[in-house]
Formats: C-alpha cells, sequence, structure tokens
C-alpha cells in the first residue's frame, strides 16, 4: 500500500513540474535572430494583449504588417507597423537595433516595451512578445508571411499565449486588404499610436 501511494505521489510531482518547464520551453527567446531573415513584411495572424480596453481596440483592427528594411550592413533597423482600421492605414516608423533575439528602440523616450523574438516551429512566421518596463508580458503577436496559418501552427500559439497567461488570441482575418506600403508620413498615424501604445 505505501508503495502505491509513494508512485501515486511521484507521478503526481513529476506532473506538476512537466507543465511549467514545456512552457517554458515554449515560450523561450530565440538565442539569434539574423536580421536579413527579418527584411520584408510580415502579416499579423493572431495577437492576444493583457490588457482588456487595449484588446478590444486591437480586435476593431481590419488587419496589419510590419515590415523591417536594413538601414546598413549591421544590425541597424527600420521597424514599420502598419494598421487598416475604419478603412484608413496607420504607419509608424522607428530605428531599432537587433541585439541576440531583442529589438531595441533608439528613441527610449517615446518606448517603454521591449520586443523579444521567441521559438516557433511554423517555419514562415515570426512570434513576438512585448514586454513593459517591469518585465510583464503585454502582448504576444504571431506574423508570417502568409496570411493564415495551419491549425498546428495555430494551436501551437494558442498553447504559447495560455502559458503567458494572456487571454485567447484574437485571429485577423485573411481576406481583409493589407495596407500598401508607407510613401509619406501619416500624422494621423502617430495620434493612433499614442493611444494604443506598440502599433503592430
Amino acid at each position: 500500500m505505501f508503495a502505491v501511494c509513494a508512485v501515486t505521489l511521484l507521478c503526481c510531482m513529476s506532473a506538476s513540474h512537466s507543465a511549467p518547464l514545456a512552457c517554458e520551453d515554449s515560450v523561450r527567446p530565440l538565442d539569434q535572430l539574423d536580421p536579413h531573415r527579418l527584411e520584408g513584411r510580415w502579416a499579423l495572424v493572431g495577437g492576444s494583449l493583457s490588457d482588456p480596453a487595449q484588446f478590444e481596440f486591437f480586435k476593431r483592427r481590419d488587419s496589419s504588417s510590419i515590415n523591417f528594411s536594413s538601414t546598413s550592413a549591421t544590425s541597424n533597423i527600420s521597424y514599420t507597423p502598419s494598421v487598416n482600421m475604419d478603412g484608413k492605414c496607420h504607419f509608424r516608423s522607428y530605428n531599432v537595433s537587433l541585439e541576440g533575439s531583442v529589438l531595441t528602440f533608439d528613441v527610449l523616450d517615446q518606448i517603454n516595451v521591449t520586443l523579444t523574438f521567441l521559438h516557433t516551429s511554423c517555419q514562415d512566421c515570426t512570434l513576438i512578445r512585448f514586454d513593459n518596463e517591469s518585465k510583464k508580458p503585454v502582448r504576444l503577436l504571431l506574423f508570417s508571411r502568409r496570411r493564415e496559418v495551419d491549425q498546428k501552427e495555430m494551436e501551437e500559439f494558442n498553447a504559447q499565449v495560455e502559458c503567458l497567461n494572456m487571454p485567447p488570441p484574437a485571429v485577423m482575418d485573411p481576406t481583409k486588404v493589407l495596407c500598401l506600403e508607407e510613401t509619406t508620413s501619416d500624422p494621423a498615424a502617430q495620434t493612433e499610436e499614442k493611444t494604443d501604445r506598440q502599433k503592430a
């Protein structure tokens, strides 16, 4: 009887430890990211936000994408999120530096989040975690070269969202048109950026 109880206890302990370890592996940062892999446009597939009000605002967008372009032979990069909402396209460009798997913004006084690239099994995707000043995740966004991913890839994303204790993600409608590349500065983008913080 004692042996049975001992085995049962060990099994329970093993189960209790396996979930956190699985989550730790699931949302681990990339060791290194090649800046050239980032170049070009990535369509937002889905995302989750920890703040309920911002999440509701996030869900109003029709589509969204980010564009990366190298500004030199180093890891200096131009980062341009775009959002199609209420029939208008909003842009905001930043100069950023890639250090390992973390994007550092050049204008630190205007940005109070850190962007970290996480592992994903999706080969043509990029997964970005947005952390606030307290190093707590406030957004988890999945981007892809495609407009939508397959069921297995979405299930992985859902599990990663759950690991970060964030609400179930909103999934973008792949039939909605993405904004074309920005040609001029859009003042409306700056206004919306202040409202919704980090657009992407």
